[in-house]
């Protein structure tokens, strides 16, 4: 029931983890695919043959979604190559350690430009366009760090939390343009993101037993939810922030 024929999704941060398993079931799903990626050129090429394996087309951009005139390019570049932008999925971001009282500014500011800041650039230059033809769908991946705050990371929260705030605020401010936003808010997901703290032994089994449902997510089990949200059977939801946690955080977004 889920179709995407004849649109175009754009992902950020599609060359690994979530946003490429987005990418390549959006394509399965009939969308042709943009991604971005920062350093590894080569993830991204597999995932663009992943895509025409699905016999959909696909444009992968150098951008650091950090820095607005690569994403404003990025915009524009797709817009021209494919006419048109319908799906919007900011999934791009970092997670990094920060003990408050010893973190640097700059470990602050990095993660703000780029899961915050680079949501912003991406939407901002998105908009106008989706406004005009008075049709889109954007979401945004948050956390359940968000709802619930993560020792440690309290930076990484703060860019999650915006992004709830931002997305609420979006999806009423937009709803007269048939303009939907919403949020995916995981938890752990079994990434590259995580790769260094599952390595400490015991760990992963720690953070598996914390889970009601007791397995550590796919990338795809985040990345199917994206598709409901952007899919018309989700044609009445806007302003929504959908957990996807395995029953860990049970809370309102």
């Amino acid at each position: 029931m889920i179709s995407f024929e004849g649109q175009t999704a754009l992902v950020t941060g599609g060359s690994r983890g979530i946003g490429r398993s987005a990418a390549i079931m959006f394509a399965r799903a009939g969308a042709d695919v943009v991604i971005n990626y920062q350093a590894r050129g080569d993830a991204a090429r597999e995932v663009q043959t992943e895509v025409e394996k699905a016999g959909r087309r696909c444009l992968i951009f150098k951008a650091e979604i950090s820095r607005e005139e690569e994403v404003r390019r990025m915009v524009e570049g797709t817009i021209k190559d494919f006419g048109k932008i319908d799906i919007l999925v900011n999934n791009a971001g970092i997670w990094t350690y920060g003990e408050m009282g010893s973190m640097p500014s700059s470990v602050w500011e990095e993660t703000m430009r780029i899961n915050l800041n680079g949501v912003f650039y991406a939407t901002n230059a998105v908009v106008t366009h989706m406004k005009g033809r008075q049709t889109g769908n954007i979401i945004n991946v948050s956390s359940t760090a968000a709802v619930r705050g993560e020792a440690l990371h309290s930076h990484y929260a703060a860019s999650k939390g915006a992004l709830v705030s931002f997305s609420k605020s979006l999806a009423v401010e937009l709803a007269p343009y048939n303009i939907r936003v919403n949020c995916v808010a995981p938890g752990w997901v079994d990434t590259d993101m995580c790769t260094e703290v599952f390595s400490i032994p015991g760990y992963r089994e720690k953070v598996r037993q914390s889970i009601p449902l007791k397995r550590i997510p796919l990338p795809e089990d985040i990345a199917g939810p994206m598709l409901f949200l952007a899919s018309s059977l989700a044609r009445h939801i806007t302003g929504e922030v959908l957990n996807v946690n395995g029953g860990s955080v049970l809370c309102g977004g």
